[in-house]
This record gives structure tokens, sequence and C-alpha cells, in this order.
């Protein structure tokens, strides 16, 4: 069995930030997010990291960590194209985002043999969540079904106080299978609780703070890569023609659909880890804090990788 890699999505546009988020340094040292995922990654085991990111960024990508990140683990970058779409489809007049997370996976269809985790790039994820889809990963394998897993976190751990969130919503049954998840692409901290929305905030629905939802940390043998693929064109062919400019191809409905048709299993691997991420730049000082808060309780070293 092949050791797992793990799949960093770093393609994303970045526009509710203001800029290229991902290699944003939020410590005094210069690290980055990435950094210390791949820090707590190869804690774990992980030895190989594949970047997904655009083709325009991979300059600005080695500089700021791939190439000292090399000295530690294996890299490899792949690249998500708007114009990367199966035969007989062409990228909308006028589209400029992404096709989403779906999508973003599929471009590692040729550089991945075995399996893997998937992460966001501007995501804290915490050192226990990488160890224990490591684990999952390393011990589990395809049989009758498709068997993988994700990291649920706690939705009240993963809300920002300067706007709204998209996050998937999730359902288990009794023994900690995913049973249904649901995009939600609006969700916002509204008192000690939270809410979203599906119309633009014309109507508002309560939800649970303490609901399990999905912080793209998923872990997959590599089954799922053709299914992304022969999914996508029945994806296009619905969406172009509705929503040519922002439709998005996601991750978890993909998930979602293998789970109604019985042919996978998804474990839920829950952390009660505090989330952080920069999804507006006013997010960046409470990671900031949150950072230099676990280096000096020596949670992590001061320097990163001089202890590797």
């Amino acid at each position: 069995m092949k050791k797992p890699v793990l799949v960093i999505m770093a393609a994303g546009m970045g526009s509710r930030y203001g800029g290229l988020k991902q290699i944003d340094p939020v410590d005094d040292q210069g690290d980055i997010i990435m950094d210390f995922s791949i820090y707590d990654a190869a804690k774990a085991g992980f030895e190989k990291v594949v970047f997904i990111i655009k083709k325009e960024n991979e300059e600005d990508f080695k500089t700021a960590i791939g190439n000292r990140i090399s000295q530690q683990v294996e890299v490899a970058y792949v690249f998500q194209e708007l114009s990367n779409l199966p035969e007989g489809f062409a990228v909308p007049e006028d589209r400029v985002k992404p096709f989403g997370t779906g999508h973003a996976i599929l471009s590692c269809i040729d550089e991945i043999g075995g399996p893997f985790a998937v992460i966001n790039a501007d995501d804290y994820y915490g050192a226990h969540a990488f160890q224990v889809i490591y684990n999952y990963l390393a011990n589990h394998e395809d049989d009758d079904k498709y068997r993988y897993c994700m990291v649920g976190y706690i939705l009240g751990n993963t809300l920002t106080e300067n706007g709204h969130v998209a996050r998937g919503v999730c359902s288990t049954d009794e023994q900690g299978y995913l049973t249904d998840i649901c995009e939600r692409t609006h969700i916002e901290k509204k008192g000690d609780g939270a809410v979203y929305t599906e119309d633009d905030g014309t109507t508002w629905t309560d939800i649970s703070v303490d609901s399990v939802v999905s912080m793209n940390m998923w872990g997959f043998s590599n089954s799922i890569l053709k299914e992304l693929r022969d999914r996508f064109p029945v994806f296009l062919e619905k969406n172009l023609e509705t929503n040519p400019l922002k439709c998005e191809y996601f991750l978890p409905s993909v998930v979602g659909e293998l789970l109604d048709e019985e042919k996978a299993t998804v474990e839920v691997l829950k952390s009660e880890d505090k989330w952080y991420g920069v999804t507006y730049k006013e997010d960046k000082a409470v990671v900031t804090a949150a950072i230099k808060n676990m280096k000096d309780k020596g949670i992590y070293p001061l320097h990163l990788w001089e202890e590797v």
C-alpha cells in the first residue's frame, strides 16, 4: 500500500480577503498557515505534499513556501486551470472564478496513485487532525465500497467575527459514519448562535453551533479521482447553462452522491480543536495572536523547521 500524500488546495482567488492570502505570513518569523499544516502533517507521517495552485502564482508559491518546504518533504505542483475541461466543453465568456473544489482535486489525477488527504491552504487544522487522518489512510483500503474519511469540526469553533463562511454541514449515523453533507455557503455568527441564508439574506435559518461541519479535510483512496472525472461532464451539462459564471463543482457534493448511491463510506474523525483561518483581512490579527500563543506555550517551536 502506497504512503498517504497530502494535497493542499491553494488555487482560490481570495476575493473576500483581498489578496493572495495563502502566502501571507502570520507570525514574526515569516511562517504562513501552510507551514503549520505541513509541519503537523510531516510529524504525522506524510512525506509528500501536492500544491494545487494557479499557474500564474507558481513562482510566488515557490518563493513563499515551496522551495524551503522541499528540503523537508517531497513537493509537487498541479495547476487548476479554467480551461481544464472535458472534451466538448468551453469556458464561458467572462468566467474568471475557478470551478470549485471538485475541479481542483481532479487536477491531481496524474500526480496521485494512492491514498491522500485534502486540506485548504488557508485553514489551521491542528496536529491531532493530521495524526488521525494519516492513521486512517495508512490502515484502510477500498473493498466492496470506497473507504473514505473526513475530520469534522464543531461549527462554533470554525466561525469568524468578520463575516460569513461556507461550511459543509454533516449528519452522521450511530457508528460515526457520514450520512449526508449539505453545503451552506453563507453562515454567520448571531449572538451566541449562528444562522445561515440561501437567498442572499432575505430569510435566515438558525443552525446549532454544535453541528459537525467539514473544513475540507478529507481522506480518500485514489478512486475519488475517477469518480470526479466521470461526474464532471454531467455537472457541466446541468449547470453551465443556468449559472455559467459562478457554478462550482463541490467536492462534498460528489461525496454526497457516492453516499446516496451506497458506493462509499466516510468515517467522521472528530476534532475538538479550534479552527483558525483568514477568510477576511480582519481575521489575520486573530490568527497571529493564536499562533503566538501556541509558540509561547511550546506547542510549536519558535522556528518551525529548525528541529526537523
